[in-house]
């Protein structure tokens, strides 16, 4: 990346003034084999990236330039190996995607991000010359074989402590032919847009309608270690899923509540010094990430980010969304975060997440154990309603016992004359 390239003005605008507003190329990227395109990608993209400096912490925003080439790495897959499209750009900085397929649906099932520190004109005053690799296999790019995946809206994806933020997104994998196919898998965010209806439309504009709630779910155990095998972020929790969807046998909008099953559930994630992924994944259906961070300076960390992947039965597409911007589950460094009473973590207008029975930690573990807990201020409302209650039934016994024995006092002793 040099100085004078549009996009890097977008940089340091964001890295000096903290502008948001980051010069973005579409691109478009192909990978071939022989004579035959297997992946094809047009599409915007940029990165959040926060790095370490000699005074704290920094945040740049770098955009894919439109000077973008697929890497050698890139492949078609065969042979037990996964189709991949890497994208090279900047001084040392790659994009890879990884896709699977069931056969009747593709995704992106594993999503890199390669950055090198070492990048000046990136990185300014950066503490570290590395080059660092973070990926997260919660991405949320799902469609149906032989379509397209489309999707206008901008879409983030958290992985590790960055954010991939994905526009104007036109993608397909496992082609049969050398062109994107005129068939289209179209995101959910796009389904909701008055620019983009997937439905017929409708007369009137109803609320989603809800289904029968499937009770309480069951807590379950989840885990993260490090690359040396040492359990880095730990989580005991009962969790709930509830999405506004466009429901295919009902032909209407309805809001779908579902149990996170324990037992179908398998963990995975990563840890750095300060930015912990939990993902959690239910069968081909259901992918859940959370992204924690660490704040150096005060060492609190919170839930930044929740998104989710569902591909249900019922739904007309795959619903996938994000939001890297939360304040949630706060705690302290060295210690858990507790909380057994219901909470509602709302992600958008589609999908929010209630928990119950939940504990977690995910920085500051000592022999893969929880610290001591830090309940949460529903928990200890909880506790202080039966104490103010029994302070004031102690209170008016206490009275009535004062009174009666004002009035025995007061008698008068002996018969009185009549």
């Amino acid at each position: 990346m040099t100085p004078t390239h549009p996009c890097v003005v977008g940089i340091a605008c964001f890295a000096i003034l903290g502008c948001v507003t980051v010069a973005q190329a579409l691109v478009t990227l192909e990978v071939t084999e022989g004579n035959s395109t297997c992946i094809k990608a047009e599409l915007s993209a940029s990165f959040s990236i926060t790095y370490d400096t000699a005074n704290g912490t920094r945040t740049v925003m770098v955009p894919l330039p439109g000077s973008a080439v697929v890497g050698g790495a890139s492949s078609c897959g065969g042979d037990g190996r996964s189709p991949w499209l890497v994208a090279l750009f900047g001084d040392g900085h790659t994009l890879g995607l990884s896709f699977s397929s069931n056969n009747s649906l593709y995704s992106v099932s594993n999503l890199t991000l390669q950055y090198n520190l070492s990048d000046v004109t990136t990185f300014p005053e950066a503490n570290s010359t590395d080059v660092v690799t973070v990926e997260t296999t919660s991405v949320g790019m799902v469609a149906r074989v032989n379509t397209t995946y489309r999707c206008i809206s901008v879409s983030p994806v958290i992985v590790g402590g960055a954010t991939v933020t994905f526009s104007n997104v036109k993608m397909e994998a496992y082609m049969t032919g050398d062109d994107l196919s005129p068939n289209e898998s179209v995101c959910t965010a796009d389904q909701n847009s008055p620019t983009a209806p997937l439905h017929p439309p409708s007369t009137t504009t109803a609320a989603p309608v809800p289904v029968p709630t499937p009770g309480t779910p069951n807590q379950g155990s989840y885990s993260v270690s490090n690359s040396n095998g040492t359990v880095c972020l730990l989580a005991r929790m009962a969790l709930q899923l509830n999405i506004s969807h466009f429901s295919a046998l009902q032909n209407k909008t309805i809001q779908e509540v579902v149990n996170l099953l324990p037992n179908q559930t398998t963990s995975s994630g990563s840890c750095d010094p300060s930015s912990a992924t939990l993902v959690l994944t239910q069968g081909g259906t259901t992918n859940l990430s959370f992204l924690f961070t660490l704040n150096t300076t005060s060492n609190r960390y919170h839930l930044s980010g929740l998104s989710v992947v569902a591909a249900w039965s019922d739904m007309t597409a795959p619903f996938n969304t994000s939001n890297s911007s939360l304040d949630y589950l706060r705690g302290s460094l060295g210690r858990s975060y507790m909380c057994s009473s219901e909470q509602t973590l709302a992600v958008d207008q589609n999908f929010s997440l209630n928990t119950f029975q939940l504990q977690v930690q995910p920085f500051g573990l000592t022999r893969g154990q929880f610290a001591q807990a830090e309940e949460c201020q529903l928990d200890q409302d909880n506790m202080l309603i039966p104490i103010v209650v029994g302070a004031a039934l102690a209170g008016l016994v206490l009275i009535v016992l004062i009174a009666y024995l004002i009035g025995r006092k007061r008698r008068p002793a002996g018969y009185q004359t009549i």
